[in-house]
């Protein structure tokens, strides 16, 4: 049967004529190929997005190549590749304004950086870390600043899944063996291969011209230009956020995960990375935001759920809607991706809107996906 995205259309169309985008772009690929690709308002075929924690998923599969050459150990310590990391303390709290500090209990691993068990956070969702910041100057990853990644761990390595830096250091070890910057790696190894032609951690004048602007909402609910933008010449390719491409350079990647790695990592490889990593250590029941100019509060499925290397994991079948052990994640400027290896459905919905998580666009991304499985059939159908 042929795939027919009149619904994708109807609803993306809808959602820019009521405000809820300014331009968004949507794609939909199978393991042989685009079923559905379509871009509305602002947004075209070839318009440019800051893919933002899109990048990485991009950036753990190039290390794991590094993993099936031998050339890294997912057990290996981080300081035992990057001495800096393991200078890093564990904020303890506070005496007064002065951060207390500690010695972890344990070595991070590279198999930790990986699902987010390192013990790093992020500025913007850790509230102790956010003080730290802010008592001690440490800038933002946001500003471009190499020294963003020596704040201190915010938990001791294996204690619970944190979202932060893990996979800016996980970066930076593909750096140190491969001799190489993480943009001229990815290049050479994934985004060549797999004609991804757009992607970049230094995007051309001419593709900056590509770019949509990024708009949050104004008091009644416009989107308006918030003058920001991410540092043009960051003294870092940033594995946690840097990358920029199309919505089609990322259905590429998409379409090989789909393909058992589609010739740049092998299939058990891709197995292993969809299978859960965090062995017993807890997901938060919210994802609670410090700067809600960056990100809303995030609330986590009802469902059990997991994380493997480098993918948001669920362990169940949802009602009409992707498989269990599909593997996803997101961009803070609402941008949004889901692999279905059982259903072998990829998908991609993409803007540039902050904060993260907004309230009108959550429920458009559902119905997006709905409207997929509408075409494909989901494991389990809707009530």
């Amino acid at each position: 049967m042929a795939f027919d995205g009149s619904g994708i259309e109807q609803l993306l169309s809808g959602a820019v004529s009521d405000g809820t985008y300014a331009g968004v772009s949507a794609l939909v690929v199978g393991r042989d190929g685009v079923l559905h690709q379509s871009s509305h308002g602002e947004a075209r075929e070839d318009t440019m997005f800051r893919n933002a924690s899109m990048t990485k998923a991009l950036a753990t599969v190039g290390a794991l190549q590094l993993v099936e050459q031998g050339r890294l150990d997912l057990a290996a310590t981080v300081e035992s590749i990057l001495p800096a990391f393991g200078e890093l303390q564990v904020l303890d709290g506070f005496d007064g304004e002065r951060p207390r500090l500690r010695p972890p209990a344990s070595k991070a691993t590279i198999r930790q950086l990986m699902s987010h068990t390192a013990g790093c956070g992020y500025f913007f969702l850790n509230a102790n870390f956010a003080r730290y910041a802010e008592l001690t100057g440490l800038p933002s990853p946001l500003t471009g600043l190499k020294a963003s990644l020596r704040g201190p761990l915010v938990n001791d390595p294996g204690k619970v899944w944190e979202y932060g830096v893990n996979t800016d250091w996980l970066g930076l070890v593909v750096e140190e063996l491969s001799g190489q910057t993480l943009g001229a790696y990815l290049a050479e190894h994934v985004f060549g291969p797999l004609g991804m032609t757009d992607m970049t951690f230094r995007p051309t004048d001419a593709q900056r011209a590509r770019l949509l602007p990024i708009r949050t909402r104004d008091a009644e609910g416009v989107l308006v230009e918030m003058g920001l933008d991410f540092p043009p010449d960051p003294e870092w390719d940033a594995a946690g956020h840097g990358s920029f491409g199309t919505i089609g350079d990322y259905g590429r990647f998409l379409q090989a995960m789909l393909n058992g790695g589609g010739g740049v990592l092998k299939r058990e490889t891709v197995d292993l990375a969809f299978s859960d990593q965090l062995n017993g250590a807890p997901l938060p029941e919210i994802m609670v935001s410090v700067d809600k100019t960056l990100s809303n509060d995030v609330p986590s499925l009802p469902v059990p759920q997991g994380w493997g290397l480098g993918f948001h994991l669920v362990s169940v079948d949802l009602p009409g809607m992707r498989s269990a052990g599909t593997g996803d994640w997101a961009g803070i400027c609402n941008t949004y991706y889901w692999i279905d290896r059982s259903a072998g459905i990829g998908g991609a919905i993409m803007t540039q809107v902050l904060p993260f998580f907004d309230d009108r666009i959550v429920p458009v991304l559902l119905g997006f996906e709905m409207a997929v499985y509408e075409q494909v059939g989901a494991a389990v159908p809707a009530a």
